[in-house]
C-alpha cells in the first residue's frame, strides 16, 4: 500500500475510544462529573479558563442521585465518594482535586468521551 493512501486510510479511523485507559470506575465517574460539571447548581466556572469546578455533589435518593434533570443509579456513582478515583483523573490530567471539597474539571476532563452517558443516566420521574 502507498504511503499516501495508508495515512489517508489513518486519518479517516475514529478516535481511539478510552485513549487513557481509564479503568470502569474511573470512567463512571467521569462521566457523572461531567453531567454534574453542566450543572448550575453543582458547579461553577474556573479557575481556569474553560475548565468548571463542583462544588456541590448530590445526596443518595434511595436507590439513586438526582443529577440536575436526570438520574443515575447509586452503585453506578460510588467513585464520586472515592479519593482514589478523584486523584486518578488528577494524574490522567481531565482534573485537578480538592478530596472531599471540590474537583476542578480540566478542558480534557470536559472534552474526553466517556462513551458511557447514555447508558448511565435516566431520565427523572419525580
Amino acid at each position: 500500500m502507498q504511503k499516501a493512501a495508508l495515512t489517508r486510510r489513518v486519518l479517516d479511523m475514529p478516535p481511539k475510544l478510552n485513549p487513557l485507559k481509564l479503568n470502569p470506575l474511573q470512567l463512571r465517574t467521569l462521566a457523572l462529573l461531567q453531567e454534574l460539571a453542566r450543572d448550575p447548581r453543582s458547579a461553577g466556572t474556573g479557575p481556569g479558563a474553560g475548565e468548571l469546578t463542583i462544588e456541590r455533589f448530590p445526596q443518595a435518593h434511595g436507590t439513586h442521585l438526582h443529577v440536575g434533570e436526570r438520574i443515575v443509579a447509586g452503585k453506578d456513582a460510588s467513585g464520586l465518594f472515592n479519593n482514589k478515583v478523584w486523584h486518578a483523573l488528577e494524574r490522567k490530567g481531565l482534573a485537578r482535586a480538592d478530596w472531599p471539597h471540590r474537583i476542578t474539571l480540566t478542558r480534557s476532563g470536559l472534552a474526553y468521551d466517556t462513551g458511557l452517558a447514555g447508558e448511565l443516566f435516566q431520565a427523572s420521574t419525580h
